[in-house]
């Protein structure tokens, strides 16, 4: 019987991904997860290994790590994820499982990339309303909160703060309800899909500088603020 492995970032979309396909009876058979080999968190979300780890002893799916070095560029990158991904087929998997809502160039990229080792992509929440979708979240009781945000749209203050209804009714119209535009990243501590809530405390919060890669800015950089959880 043929496997399927999703692709855990920690957050909102993923947890509620899981949480989709335990309810239709097939949950993965495996949770992977990229992380910066440098800095041992997991990429733009900036959360550490061990919270990452410690979230899936309590959901109770075994877990993949891969380290991935700074100084890989794009095509290094690729042959990276086609080694890894060639390994997973030959262990039995056959279906990549992501998180994603609405970004196509992202879903045509990563369904070319994984046809070239012959896993298939699944989307389960794709072009589901985001903002049904977070109530949905909210709703079924999951808890996450903000790890990392744009500061053009939110304040650091709100660093740390559920994803909650006032989240929810309080937010700007130019922000996507599930920052699919990567407005912010989350970290999911509780909910269905977990056997326990996790406890963790909140640190020191820092703004980092990065390239805007988005084409509809003037700006050439854009601005996050990571919250330190452990």
């Amino acid at each position: 019987m043929s496997k399927t492995f999703l692709n855990w970032s920690s957050g909102k979309d993923s947890s509620l991904t899981l949480h989709e396909l335990i309810k239709k009876g097939s949950p993965p058979d495996l949770l992977f997860t990229v992380i910066n080999k440098e800095t041992q968190r997991v990429g733009l979300h900036g959360l550490r290994r061990e919270l990452v780890e410690r979230q899936a002893n309590a959901i109770g799916i075994p877990l993949r790590i891969v380290e991935l070095s700074e100084s890989l560029d794009h095509e290094a990158y690729n042959q990276l994820m086609f080694n890894e991904c060639s390994q997973l087929v030959k262990e039995g998997f056959s279906t990549s499982i992501f998180g994603d809502i609405f970004l196509e160039d992202l879903r045509a990229y990563r369904e070319k990339e994984l046809k070239k080792v012959g896993l298939q992509a699944e989307f389960p929440l794709w072009k589901k309303d985001t903002s049904k979708l977070l109530q949905y979240f909210i709703d079924e009781g999951f808890k996450a909160c903000i790890v990392a945000a744009n500061t053009q749209f939110f304040d650091p203050m709100q660093l740390g703060c559920d994803l909650d209804q006032i989240f929810l009714d309080n937010l700007p119209e130019q922000v996507d309800p599930c920052g699919e535009n990567g407005e912010f990243h989350s970290f999911c501590y509780d909910g269905p899909i977990f056997e326990a809530s996790l406890s963790f405390s909140q640190g020191e919060k820092v703004i980092k500088t990065y390239p805007n890669p988005s084409r509809t800015s003037d700006s050439e950089e854009i601005k996050f603020c990571f919250i330190e959880l452990y």
